[in-house]
């Protein structure tokens, strides 16, 4: 089933939520249509959706390059310490040609970005000679430099991009990750969804066969590929018999996450600071793996690959940074109101130093196996007035909710979103008799 598209310059989910209303009636429709074919049916753009990997800065001139050696298009993918200098010379091209393009009014501030990561094209005429540099200004824009008669022209090209609604519903047979790919989600996109509930999901360990999600999210196409995926505007994932839901609202200015209820997803403490690592031991008593005793595990640990980035589960104060016993380089912040977090068995620290503040999510170190450890792993406490206390059950302090004006706005915007995640759900139930 195609999915729908919504050609706008969607930005804020607050003021264009009549957008994805008209997309709802629109699928809703099909929908009725193919009912008996539901199941299927949602998973077939995912040989569309998929297609992240592709280079998407200059379809139309790949198509132009031909066998004939020294002819046609040869690109080139800025790499790190690279300057524009550096790819001439590397290509041979000449670098008088690259100063007469530097020269050039409007030009040379563009150049002047160019840096790693950037894709260049260059047209090589029959001679061997350099005939003109392509390159992407920005998402909607693309640039020309062509040599004529000894001198250079700029073309700019403004390319359209369009702005889409997409939606993904599903039900979880091998993992999420596999089914939510079928479904349509792009890898990209699971990332964000695992972000917008990393405070209560652990998309490893928590989700199961039999579960059930409905994503609608934002897409980026141009010339008929997919630039990025766009925010996740709203979710539903059913697992073990309860709910977890996701409306993206503004509130102050600031695009967040709320349940149905107008509760802030976005706790004061994080539950899990780091990002897919595996759950391999758990809080309690258990034979220590170094010192081949029984001893009170007092924290959770993730298995994750050497230098996995460790996130501040919170906002706080860096009240110790250095090697700590059996922790090996450990981290302790403290979040105020009697609440700390300690990161054991590091590789290394980040930026951050003793006494410094640190906002929630930011690296304050990496994984590793510093101290008692057999392998690479995060160990995570979480404290209470110094006391250890299991992170999975503990009840995580909440934000202020949304309240008066905020909060009628907020039920109205998500209506529609609720309205058909409630017939994707339905849908689902029916095709899986």
């Amino acid at each position: 089933m195609p999915h729908p598209k919504i050609r706008s310059a969607l930005s804020r989910w607050t003021h264009e939520h009549w957008f994805v209303a008209g997309v709802f009636s629109v699928v809703g429709t099909m929908v009725i249509a193919i009912a008996p074919g539901m199941a299927n049916a949602m998973r077939e753009p995912a040989s569309i959706l998929q297609k992240e990997n592709v280079s998407l800065a200059l379809p139309e001139a790949r198509k132009s390059q031909n066998a004939d050696a020294g002819t046609g298009w040869e690109y080139v993918l800025v790499k790190k310490g690279q300057t524009l200098t550096h790819v001439f010379k590397e290509h041979n091209f000449p670098l008088k040609t690259m100063r007469q393009m530097m020269v050039l009014p409007g030009a040379r501030k563009d150049l002047s970005k160019i840096g790693p990561g950037k894709e260049l094209a260059f047209e090589i005429d029959t001679n061997g000679e350099l005939k003109t540099l392509r390159f992407d200004r920005d998402e909607g824009t693309r640039i020309e430099l062509s040599m004529e008669d000894g001198k250079v022209k700029e073309n700019v090209i403004t390319r359209e991009v369009d702005q889409e609604v997409a939606i993904a519903s599903g039900v979880i047979k091998k993992s999420f990750s596999y089914d939510a790919k079928q479904a349509g989600l792009t890898t990209s996109s699971i990332n964000k969804l695992a972000d917008v509930f990393k405070y209560d999901i652990d998309f490893v360990e928590d989700l199961n066969d039999g579960d059930t999600f409905h994503v609608v999210y934002e897409d980026q196409w141009r010339e008929g590929q997919r630039m990025h995926n766009g925010a996740v505007l709203a979710a539903r994932i059913v697992t073990r018999g309860k709910t977890y839901t996701a409306y993206r609202f503004t509130k102050d200015g600031e695009a967040q996450y709320f349940d149905q209820n107008g509760q802030p997803l976005k706790k004061v403490l994080m539950r899990i600071p780091i990002e897919f690592g595996r759950l391999s031991s758990t809080f309690g008593m258990r034979n220590h793996p170094v010192l081949g005793r029984m001893r009170m595990h007092k924290g959770v640990d993730y298995a994750a690959p050497p230098g996995t980035p460790i996130m501040a589960a919170g906002d706080g104060r860096v009240s110790f940074l250095g090697w700590r016993n059996g922790y090996g380089r450990a981290v302790i912040i403290d979040h105020g109101q009697g609440r700390s977090t300690l990161y054991g068995h590091m590789s290394a620290w980040g930026k951050y130093k003793m006494g410094q503040h640190v906002n929630q999510g930011v690296t304050i170190g990496y994984v590793g196996a510093s101290g008692l450890a057999t392998g690479p792993h995060l160990h995570y406490e979480f404290r209470i007035k110094d006391i250890q206390v299991n992170p999975l059950k503990v009840t995580m302090p909440k934000p202020q909710p949304l309240s008066g004006p905020q909060l009628a706005s907020f039920k109205a915007t998500i209506a529609p979103a609720i309205a058909k995640m409630d017939s994707m759900e339905h849908n689902l139930q029916f095709a899986k008799r």
